[in-house]
């Protein structure tokens, strides 16, 4: 179980913003450039140590996120470089937010026990590895697997609710403890979490699999 299952839910709130993006006749892909301009943003509002605003622009990013495959599903714009971009503008989102954090200077593990500053450093590499690597497995399983049936545009396999520890929880992770003034402490739980999550779905997969 994670908060993916719950996607449907926020789904439903997100669809007036959906239909305002309809009304203007913004695309998908468009409204996905848009979620990597704020992901950007996010980064360097790490960066640069301003954590609320960088937590506040990552949400406009996981947002638009969702808005993109609803204002396709609406106007019927499904394209497979869509789905394609899609995951490679969630994935850079990940990556850059994380590694804002770790360049703004922030005491991570060195702040729990005064080691070398290059511990700081280890730790964003392994949520940055972890965030990438729990998603990686997905799109692995798909080519050697076969799985192509699309619901609504995504891709329907047994993965999707597997692994307690995804996306969603990565951004959510980073925007509260952004707010809240302990960035530090989410980078820690995404490293940690991101990688035994994605342990999880390769040991599904060993019991799963021929």
């Amino acid at each position: 179980m994670n908060i993916t299952a719950l996607r449907p839910k926020f789904i439903g709130y997100l669809e007036p913003v959906a239909d305002l993006f309809v009304r203007i006749g913004i695309t998908p892909n468009q409204i996905s450039i848009l979620a990597l301009a704020a992901g950007i943003l996010c980064a360097f509002f790490y960066y640069e140590g301003a954590f609320i605003w960088g937590s506040l622009t990552l949400l406009i990013s996981a947002i638009l996120d969702l808005v993109d495959g609803i204002v396709a599903r609406k106007t019927r714009a499904h394209t497979n470089f869509g789905a394609v971009f899609d995951w490679i503008v969630d994935k850079y989102v990940d990556a850059l937010a994380i590694l804002g954090v770790g360049l703004s200077g922030t005491a991570i593990v060195s702040r729990i026990y005064p080691i070398s500053p290059i511990a700081d450093y280890a730790i964003v590499a392994f949520a940055i590895i972890g965030s990438l690597m729990n998603t990686f497995i997905k799109p692995v399983v798909y080519a050697e697997i076969g799985y192509r049936e699309k619901i609504e545009g995504k891709i329907d396999d047994p993965l999707e609710g597997v692994g307690f520890f995804g996306r969603p929880e990565t951004l959510l992770c980073l925007i509260v403890f952004g707010v809240i003034g302990y960035i530090w402490v989410s980078i820690i739980i995404i490293a940690v979490c991101t990688n035994l999550s994605a342990i999880q779905r390769i040991i599904y997969l060993y019991k799963k699999l021929p």
